[in-house]
């Protein structure tokens, strides 16, 4: 049966977007259905991580990323301008970008810098202060470059699955495509109509997040604040406000938020009689329910981003991690789409994705423990925070929240195998990611090797050969990239290619073959 598209996603969100981008770059044709008319407006993640940053880094984003986070860091120095106006003395730098845990703020002084899973990481570490919405509109314009048609005010009404494709029923009519993602967020349509098991915790808290006008503000602590009724935030930009309260989930989360109901919360959690709010400009509720289905894929319907996980904003890991799935998808399905991939290629999504989705889900629930309001919460705060002024917790903290420490368990014997390929200086002038803009796969021939290159002969129109030096490096003699920047295979001397073999078989499927 003829296919409207080879891939609909449903939600035009950064891990929507992200994914309808890779696929595009492969030469794959993709619908995406976004309910809402324009990009959402309302806050949400204010940060991305190191593998966010990458991934687009390696796209050929990073100038764009760089423009934002120097806004964004515009802003934040205005409020703290603002907020120590009335001391008359010297206003301190805004501080690097170091991270929390559960509102304990990690200093940047600390972190020790020279750990090697920070030394490799290129441009892209600097890049981490990027608001959702306008990575959201990064990706919008990157899609429309792409061709990738995107349709907004248009919702996914149902879908009827089968071996060979499915039918996805709009607002507006049907179509009928190869595969279908979902990428519709935590109260995933996809998700329930597709049967998709989604076990986990209940919410136990009631969280606001908005950006308001208002008066009796200078009351207001500065940053993180814990009282004896919850916890609350002040900044890090002019009238951002954010309170948790641990007494329930709110009795209807698609109530419209009012300035009456922000001003109540921030009231009884900040203890501060007079703060009063005189305007929204955007606002959000949350809670901490935390799920997760056991499986990405269910036929010709897969999930990713919080359609397949769902847990409490603090830190700012949902969006990265769905980011990191719609990487990690984008290359799998294309190959799947175009028939080249290798038999369980697509199963590795889950594999690979799960693991990391369930660490973030314990990484939140253990934030939402310490921020409790009563004696023993407060107790093992202070642990922690005592922790978190060294520089061995400082560091370990910070690797966590960064996303440095994500490592994919592949075969290989290679320390770099499963980890993010370094971004190494080479002596073409380029480094690594440059190499990577293409969306295809990357074998370095670092050692100038003739036997290297005819391994990947029969593999060139999926994987791009590049023969280099990298001064830097002189222990490597070759590194195998895949398209979504995971070291494939590593190798330090030129007789150790044995596994080369099995690694482009493993994630590029068959050699074609090659002209006499």
């Amino acid at each position: 049966m003829k296919h409207d598209a080879d891939v609909v996603v449903a939600g035009g969100g950064p891990v929507g977007l992200m994914l309808a981008c890779e696929l595009a770059l492969a030469d794959v044709s993709v619908v995406v259905l976004e309910r809402l008319t324009e990009v959402d407006p309302t806050i949400k993640a204010g940060a991305i991580n190191t593998p966010s940053s990458e991934a687009l880094y390696r796209r050929g984003m990073l100038p764009g990323l760089v423009e934002v986070q120097r806004a964004a860091m515009a802003q934040f120095s205005s409020f703290m301008r603002q907020r120590q106006a009335a001391d008359a003395g010297t206003v301190k730098a805004a501080p690097r970008f170091a991270g929390h845990f559960a509102g304990i703020m990690l200093r940047g002084d600390l972190l020790d810098e020279s750990d090697p899973e920070f030394g490799t990481r290129g441009p892209a570490a600097e890049v981490g202060l990027v608001p959702q919405e306008a990575l959201e509109r990064l990706l919008a314009a990157r899609a429309a470059e792409l061709g990738v048609a995107l349709r907004r005010g248009v919702s996914l009404t149902g879908l009827d699955a089968d071996d060979q494709g499915v039918h996805v029923h709009t607002s507006e009519g049907s179509l009928r495509a190869g595969w279908l993602v979902g990428c519709d967020g935590g109260r995933s349509t996809v998700r329930r109509l597709a049967g998709f098991p989604f076990p986990g915790t209940a919410p136990e808290i009631t969280g606001h997040q908005a950006i308001v006008e208002m008066t009796g503000a200078d009351a207001l602590g500065a940053g993180w604040t814990w009282t004896d009724t919850g916890t609350y935030v002040h900044g890090p930009m002019t009238g951002r406000i954010l309170t948790v309260e641990f007494d329930g989930p709110p009795a209807d989360r698609d109530a419209p938020i009012t300035a009456e109901e922000l001003q109540t919360s921030l009231r009884r959690v900040s203890g501060v009689p007079d703060v009063t709010i005189t305007k929204v400009h955007t606002a959000t509720r949350f809670t901490d329910n935390a799920r997760q289905v056991p499986d990405y894929r269910r036929g010709r319907v897969l999930l990713a981003g919080d359609a397949a996980h769902v847990h409490s904003p603090f830190g700012g890991q949902g969006l990265n991690l769905g980011i990191g799935d719609a990487m990690n998808l984008g290359w799998k399905l294309a190959a799947t789409v175009h028939g080249r991939a290798p038999e369980g290629l697509l199963d590795t999504y889950t594999a690979e994705r799960h693991p990391i989705g369930a660490w973030v889900l314990e990484w939140t629930r253990a934030q939402v423990a310490l921020m409790r309001p009563e004696s023993h919460a407060q107790a093992l705060r202070e642990v922690i925070a005592e922790l978190s002024g060294t520089t061995d917790a400082t560091t370990f903290f910070v690797k966590k929240i960064s996303g440095v420490w994500q490592r994919y368990d592949l075969p290989g014997s290679h320390p770099l195998t499963g980890r993010s390929a370094p971004d190494l200086e080479l002596s073409d002038g380029h480094r690594l990611a440059d190499h990577l803009h293409d969306g295809r796969g990357l074998l370095l021939d670092l050692a100038d090797d003739p036997a290297l290159r005819e391994r990947a002969a029969g593999h060139q129109d999926r994987v791009r050969v590049l023969t280099v030096a990298c001064p830097d490096r002189p222990d490597l003699a070759g590194l195998l990239v895949r398209p979504d920047g995971c070291t494939a295979w590593a190798a330090e001397t030129p007789s150790a290619y044995e596994e080369l073999d099995a690694a482009l078989g493993r994630w590029f499927g068959a050699p074609a073959a090659v002209p006499a």
